[in-house]
């Protein structure tokens, strides 16, 4: 091959990308019976952890633009999960707020960090070094 950094293997995005695909296919037998999709799952976290965000709160912090977010809230309001309420200090912004419904299904998704644990190969020194670099790459 004429150009080595055009090699698959030396690339840095590739190991990522699949590594994420990887993960978030691990993550489906136990999302499925809580009718979520990953996005939906790491949506509900960001609500779990801070109830009452806006949708560019929210979106900033799952690095999801509002093409991708709207549907998505869209579908967990369907669901019961959240709801969505315009702001009384500006009606542009839009707030959304955990149900009851939503709450109550904190206390079932608890159990997923652990049985994902369970699924990855890796020793918690080498998950935590990983999440460091992680984050270092998104900052």
């Amino acid at each position: 091959m004429p150009y080595d950094q055009l090699k698959l293997s030396n690339q840095l995005c590739f190991p990522l990308y699949a590594g994420a695909k990887r993960i978030v296919s691990l993550y489906r037998p136990f999302l499925e019976p809580l009718g979520l999709t990953y996005t939906q799952y790491i949506a509900m976290m960001a609500l779990w952890e801070q109830d009452g965000l806006t949708m560019t709160a929210l979106g900033d912090r799952l690095f999801l633009d509002s093409g991708t977010l709207t549907p998505l809230i869209r579908k967990l309001e369907a669901s019961g999960y959240v709801t969505k309420l315009r702001s009384r200090e500006d009606e542009r912004t839009v707030v959304i707020g955990l149900t009851e419904r939503g709450r109550q299904l904190e206390d079932v998704a608890a159990a997923i960090p652990g049985k994902m644990a369970g699924c990855i190969h890796m020793s918690e020194p080498e998950m935590k070094e990983l999440h460091r670099l992680l984050y270092h790459i998104l900052a």
